[in-house]
């Protein structure tokens, strides 16, 4: 283990990590704290992109877990597990905007398939990613996962999801066969 991924603490969350959780997540993804690391959708995306009744929401539900990464006692990043009968959901992923691209993400991915092959006994990983995001996806096919072609609609008009910032934006689903 290299000096990016040294002490880092995996757990599922809890109901009192639900705020720094929150924070964490928008950090990573909208607004100028997101333009540090390399996962910004602020280019494409304004308003929030969860807030804590979605987070308590995942971190309560019996079919889903709420991976929490933690270095010297802080969340440093997260991510969404979620059974779905024969497959694993992989969402909410999110690491520390000054911690990306030191292969923190890929540690986290690995454990978070090991986790969904552990506990649930599922063979894929599905997850969603909006289809406009090139470099995202790039990342996620050298981690194996595959493009499907299968697009799902962004939730236009629901404030919940963000504020588009372009007309284009749907959802692709990408699927990785764990072995």
């Amino acid at each position: 283990m290299d000096t990016a991924t040294a002490g880092l603490t995996f757990r599922d969350a809890t109901d009192a990590d639900v705020d720094a959780l929150v924070e964490l997540i928008e950090s990573a993804y909208r607004g100028d704290s997101s333009r540090v690391g390399w996962t910004t959708e602020a280019d494409i995306l304004e308003g929030q992109r969860t807030d804590p009744e979605g987070v308590l929401a995942v971190v309560k539900s019996p079919d889903s877990r709420l991976l929490t990464v933690e270095r010297d006692g802080g969340v440093i990043a997260c991510c969404q597990l979620e059974h779905r009968g024969d497959h694993a959901y992989f969402g909410m992923f999110a690491v520390s905007p000054e911690l990306q691209g030191g292969g923190l993400g890929k540690v986290i991915i690995a454990e978070a398939e090991r986790a969904a092959r552990e506990s649930w006994g599922v063979r894929e990983m599905h997850m969603t990613v909006i289809s406009v995001r090139e470099d995202l996806i790039a990342w996620y096919e050298r981690r194996g996962y595959r493009r499907t072609g299968r697009m799902t609609p962004f939730p236009y008009g629901d404030e919940r999801f963000g504020i588009p910032q372009r007309d284009d934006l749907r959802f692709e689903l990408l699927v990785k066969e764990l072995v």
